[in-house]
């Protein structure tokens, strides 16, 4: 165990500092094309939004779209600007994790509050879908920011 460890290391050790892009353009390609998609905004959306009870749904579909789009460039921009503005890049990185953490909790509990944890309907449980996945990229990039040497 110990050699095929040793073995896991030797080949993944010169990753290790450069994974978090990998991560940082999942997320950021997939909240872009998230946001991007809901352009233009739909009476449609907007109609859906106002049905669910969430206030001024004009406004929150607008917000919701572009902060979209704009976390999700910010999430990439914070990681690639590391090495030129790294206060200006840590504070990109964490606002933007927060803008989709933020973003992902408001939509598990207006689009997705009939979702089962563990077990139901397909198509409607937490643990396998990518909402959870993108909430956890999230608030992964909120508290970490561009502190990756803790890690």
């Amino acid at each position: 165990m110990k050699k095929i460890n040793s073995l896991f290391e030797s080949i993944f050790s010169p990753v290790i500092p450069h994974i978090h892009y990998l991560l940082r353009f999942i997320l950021g390609i997939s909240f872009f094309l998230h946001g991007f998609g809901k352009l233009p905004i739909s009476q449609g959306f907007i109609g859906w939004l106002g049905s669910q009870g969430v206030i001024y749904p004009e406004l929150i579909a607008y917000f919701v779209a572009w902060g979209e789009i704009l976390s999700g460039i910010g999430i990439i921009f914070g990681g690639l600007l590391i090495k030129f503005y790294p206060i200006t890049s840590n504070l990109l990185t964490r606002v933007s994790g927060g803008i989709i953490t933020t973003i992902m909790v408001s939509a598990l509990i207006v689009a997705h509050s009939d979702w089962n944890i563990f077990i139901g309907e397909r198509g409607k449980i937490l643990f396998a879908s990518e909402q959870l996945f993108l909430l956890t990229l999230g608030a992964y990039f909120l508290v970490v920011g561009n502190n990756l040497n803790n890690e």
